[in-house]
């Protein structure tokens, strides 16, 4: 395997803000498809026991709460969550900063609403502070599709991969046969 290879052993997966609210505000993508894929990728964690991180914005205001999907599928991460008062780059909040380090892991999967503020400012920190990321582009969405592809560009530029939950599932499984291949199997075919 080449070592830029994300592998259940040396990944983690980080969901920002899929909040009730925020999500209602986006138009880039089918929103329903964008939440399928959130909670694939939740289910993706679960399955494969994978360190999770989730967070949340003003969850108290019109963003509202996270998904309850989320607390279904990973009620421990969902009552970890870290909840932001108003910091937009999730990394310059101290608890969210803290809990990606103690994670251990330089491989990250991002996804979150909306793409052009919530997921672009944390991940060209993450890169900065020398994290390989991919970003599910189809469990994250803009205002408007214009935003939302400017907001990719730039994270591609600056180095992260850009990347589809379908992809992140074929590259974890590594086999299909294995047992990690057959649980994200199913995820795969979730809809």
């Amino acid at each position: 395997m080449h070592k830029n290879v994300f592998t259940p052993e040396n990944a983690a997966i980080l969901l920002i803000d899929h909040q009730i609210g925020t999500m209602a505000w986006t138009h880039s993508h089918d929103i329903n498809l964008v939440k399928q894929n959130a909670i694939k990728l939740a289910k993706i964690a679960k399955a494969l026991k994978l360190p999770v991180i989730l967070t949340s914005s003003m969850e108290e205001n019109v963003q509202g709460p996270l998904i309850p999907e989320l607390e279904e599928i990973l009620p421990d991460a969902f009552a970890a969550r870290i909840k932001r008062p108003g910091i937009v780059n999730a990394m310059h909040h101290d608890g969210f900063n803290q809990a990606v380090k103690a994670l251990g892991r330089k491989k990250l999967f991002v996804a979150g609403v909306t793409t052009e503020i919530c997921v672009t400012f944390p991940v060209l920190q993450m890169l900065d502070e020398g994290y390989q990321v991919q970003v599910a582009a189809d469990s994250s969405a803009s205002y408007t599709k214009f935003g939302d592809d400017l907001a990719l560009e730039r994270m591609r530029q600056a180095g992260a991969v850009i990347t589809t939950v379908d992809q992140i599932i074929s590259e974890l499984a590594i086999d299909w046969t294995s047992s990690n291949g057959s649980a994200l199997m199913g995820i795969l075919n979730y809809h």
